[in-house]
């Protein structure tokens, strides 16, 4: 299995205070990989140096083997933001048809690709509705079906479920499956252990730092604990993990 992204050496600061220290990361194609760590740990600062948003320091981000940041990458990379970047006094299927355009999707195809994402989202009967009628859950499904309209290859996802009920986030899990079953490589943030557990593997940060990293049970067994709390805890992870929105 090759990697689909690799990281070398990553150092970013925001206003003199280092907010990722020396982070070497590879992550393989096809798997679903998490970053997990708490507030204020890096993982949003990290996502956008993957995907080109923000250009590190030092170290170097290379993509299926191209250097970061390039444009024609980013063409097939479909990203979720922790805010949705949708218009409200447009329809659902209005939003998607915007975006399908921006990704280039031919006219032709734009159609079929967004009754397909808005399925996979259970938006498929909302697609008339204007965005002022939906609830913050239903924007999050919203953002989700417009980061999958150009069938990325890789999907990066920054905290996709926060604010989503249950019920709903199982079924975004599913659709995540799915689409990595149908060969997608997907990145996730998140704070939430029970979604990490879901993951195959997995990088923990803590203060800008990668502190330990591999499946779910490799860290388990690692560190001798029981859960990926305490795991998380063993490897230099103080503080809470499974609280706070970043």
């Amino acid at each position: 299995m090759s990697d689909v992204v690799k990281m070398e050496n990553i150092q970013h600061s925001y206003n003199k205070q280092t907010v990722l220290k020396e982070v070497d990361l590879a992550i393989p194609e096809g798997q679903l990989f998490g970053l997990l760590g708490p507030s204020g740990s890096g993982k949003t600062t990290l996502v956008k140096i993957i995907i080109g948003l923000l250009t590190p320091e030092s170290g170097t981000v290379r993509i299926e083997d191209k250097q970061m940041p390039s444009f024609q990458l980013m063409q097939k990379i479909g990203y979720m933001a922790q805010s949705d970047a949708l218009y409200n006094e447009l329809t659902a299927r209005e939003n998607m048809q915007f975006f399908a355009t921006l990704y280039k999707i031919p006219k032709s195809k734009q159609r079929e690709r967004i009754v397909e994402a808005a399925d996979l989202v259970n938006l498929s009967d909302v697609l008339d509705q204007t965005l002022e009628t939906f609830s913050g859950g239903m924007k999050r499904r919203m953002s989700l079906a417009i980061a999958l309209l150009h069938q990325p290859g890789l999907l990066i996802l920054d905290e996709p479920t926060v604010g989503i009920d249950p019920v709903l986030r199982a079924s975004i899990w599913e659709a995540f499956r799915k689409m990595q079953q149908a060969g997608t490589t997907i990145i996730i943030t998140t704070h939430v252990m029970d979604e990490a557990e879901k993951c195959d593997n997995l990088a923990l940060l803590r203060d800008g730092y990668l502190i330990a990293q591999g499946s779910p049970e490799d860290l388990r067994t690692q560190s001798g604990t029981e859960t990926l709390e305490t795991a998380f805890l063993h490897f230099g992870g103080a503080g809470h993990a499974h609280t706070g929105n970043r």
